[in-house]
């Protein structure tokens, strides 16, 4: 495998979940910081089925989005099967869940006079969930990266969902496991390395972050 293909795999594995981890942490982050501050019925409910849906297979994701996606699914009329686009929405879904549940729990170990002093000095529920969000910023980053970390390593639903179509689909993991099935064992493994060591990154610079705090 030659290092431009290797490099536009690489690409497109990091364009495909950084799209995903984006629109999920847009979505995410106000459920979290809703469920961690608020007290409604049915909350428990609500967090202990995120926390169940963290653990979510990835073919499952595969399988449902698929039937979504395919020509003759509800969401056919889109034609994004087998593209970047439907790997992304497979990897949205899989990241919900993660940055939600881990928002919710950083908001819930906030001081609780942060919210009521913010309240009882004029703020609106939304410029306190602003607030809150500025307290836990690092923490809701650290978050983020575990959503970004969950979907850049799943195969699943980006084979079901892709295709694994050369210089298009073809993500590190998806490479990963067509190589493998080759007989080709050193590159997998030279392939998964280069995957590590982004995600390694991802968490150093997280991790610096924390430390500076």
């Amino acid at each position: 495998m030659l290092a431009a293909e290797i490099l536009n795999i690489l690409s497109v594995s990091l364009k495909v979940s950084l799209s995903a981890t984006l629109a999920a942490a847009l979505v995410s982050v106000p459920i979290g910081i809703g469920l961690g501050w608020g007290r409604f019925p049915g909350r428990n409910t609500l967090v202990t089925v995120l926390k169940t849906l963290m653990a979510l297979p990835t073919v499952v994701v595969g399988l449902l989005l698929y039937g979504l996606f395919s020509r003759l699914g509800p969401l056919g009329f889109l034609k994004i099967l087998y593209t970047p686009a439907a790997m992304a929405a497979g990897q949205f879904v899989l990241a919900l869940p993660i940055i939600s549940s881990l928002t919710c729990s950083a908001i819930e170990g906030l001081d609780p006079r942060v919210r009521r002093t913010a309240l009882t000095l004029g703020a609106s529920r939304f410029q306190a969930a602003l607030l809150g969000a500025r307290e836990a910023k690092l923490t809701l980053l650290a978050a983020i990266a575990a959503g970004f970390g969950r979907v850049v390593t799943e195969v699943g639903s980006a084979i079901m969902l892709g295709g694994n179509i050369k210089d298009y689909t073809r993500t590190m993991t998806t490479a990963i496991t067509l190589e493998t099935a080759k007989g080709e064992f050193e590159l997998g493994i030279y392939l998964g390395f280069i995957l590590l060591a982004v995600a390694l990154g991802l968490n150093l610079a997280v991790a610096k972050g924390l430390e500076s705090r």
